[in-house]
């Protein structure tokens, strides 16, 4: 049990919601980086052959928010098949959000990522797109609330040390496009199309950040702050403050010469590593 008296509160309560198999503590609390006013992020894991029962988690947690009319608790798939739906409670005056994730669908995602194979989806609220790898991160960086089979306990285990076969792939997904994006984006600059060059330099850099995440054996669940960590990683790039100045010139109109920060940044990168 949690040593936080929120969550000594909340787990129980948790535990008891038919088809909850383990409960995990996530997000910057788990990876004890959280200030004062930081979120409690919860997964509930459920089986396929024991789905979560929604409708008495939604009774449930009326008893434990500020203010039960404003719970926001979600049907199973009600935010797409990767974010999968969850909860948005006030308790205590903090904000706690529930993710749901499927124990069995994880699993034989993490098993795919450690053979190599992994895969991306576009989702709302991930600007760059969901990939695969990011529920094995959630695992590998969880702590476990609730795990009366040691179920996460077991994924846990297959998530270190971090596959050699996950980082080659992600650096073969998103290395070449990171030039790519970058000579797309220049394509758009007679007709000083801002929009798309705009999203095609974020292309380009959060795939960078995919790639030095990778090369550092380093789980990447989120693309917010994925530039400013990878920056403090022992394999790395010089430079990466010069992002501030992309977004500058961009903002200014002088697409040209954030494009030539960029390819400085991609050829760094190109020189420092080779392409899996």
């Amino acid at each position: 049990m949690s040593d936080d008296p929120l969550l000594a509160r909340i787990i129980p309560v948790l535990a008891g919601v038919p088809g909850v198999a383990a409960i995990v503590l996530g997000g910057s609390r788990a990876r004890g980086t959280a200030h004062a006013a930081s979120d409690h992020d919860i997964g509930l894991y459920y089986a396929d052959a024991a789905r979560l029962d929604t409708d008495r988690l939604r009774e449930a947690v009326a008893a434990l928010v500020d203010k039960p009319d404003a719970a926001q608790v979600t049907p199973l798939g009600e935010w797409g098949p990767w974010i999968v739906g969850g909860a948005w409670l006030s308790i205590d005056g903090r904000k706690v959000d529930l993710l749901y994730r499927s124990i069995d669908q994880v699993g034989a995602v993490i098993d795919a990522c450690r053979n190599g194979d992994v895969t991306m989806h576009y989702q709302p609220g991930h600007p760059h797109g969901f990939c695969s790898a990011i529920w094995m991160g959630e695992v590998a960086l969880c702590k476990p609330l609730h795990d009366p089979a040691g179920r996460i306990a077991a994924l846990k285990a297959k998530t270190q040390p971090y596959p050699q076969a996950l980082r080659d792939a992600l650096i073969r997904r998103f290395q070449w496009e990171i030039l790519f994006s970058i000579e797309n984006a220049e394509l758009a600059l007679p007709r000083g199309d801002a929009t798309h060059i705009a999203g095609c330099a974020y292309r380009a850099l959060a795939c960078l950040g995919q790639v030095l995440f990778a090369l550092n054996g380093q789980y990447l669940i989120n693309e917010k702050g994925a530039l400013s960590a990878a920056a403090s990683f022992p394999v790395t790039i010089g430079g990466l403050e010069r992002v501030a100045d992309i977004w500058r010139l961009i903002g200014s109109g002088e697409h040209a010469a954030a494009l030539q920060t960029l390819r400085s940044l991609e050829r760094t990168l190109g020189q420092m590593s080779p392409k899996a």
